[in-house]
């Protein structure tokens, strides 16, 4: 019998596996293959940002009140999966923005419903879930590298048969979900207005100065993770063009140098306990933009030679910058929550930061490239653009820095 950790630990490993699969390498089908434009490029990446906006919450609203958080997580995996199989098969950019919109829509409200999971089934066993939780989750970061690497070391970095590998992981894990612990629905609450009974009440969070200024500047700093996930990959491929350096393993493996990052990940992860109850949610999420800066500036430097420690330092970095965001940020909205709306929190949460942040960063990013840093021959100017990312990163820092006041967390 698999005992509750390892349960936990195969469901995070499929959940990040797929994304894995294709989330760093479609910039390199869809530039190097199907020499699309960045504008439109801009528009696939903002269909997380589009279905975060609702389906996070909406989602976590069903789980809260009427069906079980793991058996919507089964039932979204098998439409992905299908969705998934179908892409290769798109062969203009339009219709590709609607099939990747729908497969966002049932993907994105995944990645809060699995922390739901876990977060439930730790509790149901009474355990510390800032101890516990981080250790498991870095099996999820486990399972995006060995995606990344199994599509680099294939070779298919820029082939559409990437989303043919994630939409079997996707399969799996779509049959897998209904086999985890059950999560309580609270469907025989009584419910004394409108807002309670369709399960809005996770929307109170904002009725607290601090707790909205805090899902403010998860937004703004959620942007930041979209403009990484959306040009590193291509960044690297694009020195494929410069004779000098075609033929380095850097540019001939970019996914793998890549997934440096999600190595560091699964480092920084099993820090932010220590983190989180030494230094507090302000001084963790302060930390995060910092590093966004110094990832971005050193990509602004970095090229596959003499260069190339600032491309795997900046990578090294990239795990700081994102577990101490994403990881730390779902562990201080649960400690803000009541058991009651658990699942809705945790879709707010992903609403700020993969909705709203990822349009800003996707559509925003994709204008400045084109217009900004777009050369007539059709050449990106890579370090114009790491640098402009790289300066608003450090202004959101600096307001979060002046604005933020932290609040002191709630016992459930």
């Amino acid at each position: 019998m698999i005992n509750l950790k390892n349960r936990l630990i195969i469901m995070n490993f499929l959940q990040f596996f797929i994304w894995g699969s294709w989330l760093i390498t479609i910039g390199g089908y869809w530039f190097q293959t199907q020499h699309w434009s960045g504008t439109e490029f801009g528009a696939i990446f903002s269909t997380m940002g589009i279905a975060s906006l609702f389906m996070p919450a909406l989602s976590g609203i069903i789980a809260d009140r009427w069906i079980n958080a793991e058996k919507l997580l089964g039932f979204y995996h098998l439409a992905g999966a299908a969705i998934l199989f179908y892409i290769p098969q798109v062969g203009n950019p339009e219709l590709f923005f609607w099939v990747m919109l729908l497969n966002m829509i049932f993907y994105m409200p995944t990645i809060s419903l699995s922390i739901t999971v876990a977060y439930s089934a730790l509790k149901e066993n009474s355990m510390d879930v800032v101890k516990e939780y981080p250790p498991i989750r870095v099996f999820g970061t486990i399972g995006f590298i060995v995606a990344m690497w199994t599509v680099s070391l294939l070779k298919i970095e820029t082939s559409p048969a990437q989303f043919y590998i994630a939409s079997g992981a996707s399969f799996l894990l779509g049959l897998y979900a209904f086999t985890l612990p059950k999560c309580k629905v609270n469907a025989a609450q009584s419910h004394s207005n409108w807002v309670e009974t369709f399960g809005f009440n996770a929307f109170k969070l904002f009725k607290d100065a601090r707790m909205a200024m805090f899902f403010i500047f998860s937004m703004l700093l959620g942007a930041s993770l979209q403009l990484t996930n959306a040009y590193g990959d291509t960044f690297l491929h694009d020195f494929a063009k410069v004779d000098m350096y075609k033929d380095m393993l850097t540019v001939k493996y970019p996914a793998i140098v890549m997934s440096v990052s999600q190595i560091s990940e699964t480092l920084f992860i099993l820090a932010i306990p220590f983190f989180m109850k030494r230094f507090g949610i302000k001084k963790v999420m302060l930390i995060s933009m910092l590093a966004w800066v110094i990832r971005f500036g050193l990509f602004a430097g970095g090229n596959p030679a003499e260069a190339l420690w600032m491309i795997i330092l900046s990578n090294i970095v990239y795990g700081m910058a994102f577990d101490f965001f994403n990881i730390s940020g779902s562990l201080y909205v649960e400690s803000q929550s009541d058991q009651g709306i658990r699942a809705s929190a945790q879709g707010l949460f992903m609403m700020m930061t993969n909705g709203f942040g990822a349009i800003i960063g996707s559509w925003s990013s994709g204008f400045i490239i084109d217009y900004f840093f777009t050369s007539e021959s059709g050449q990106f100017q890579w370090p114009g653009i790491w640098t402009t990312f790289a300066v608003y990163s450090l202004v959101i820092a600096l307001l979060f820095a002046l604005m933020f006041r932290e609040k002191k967390t709630i016992t459930n």
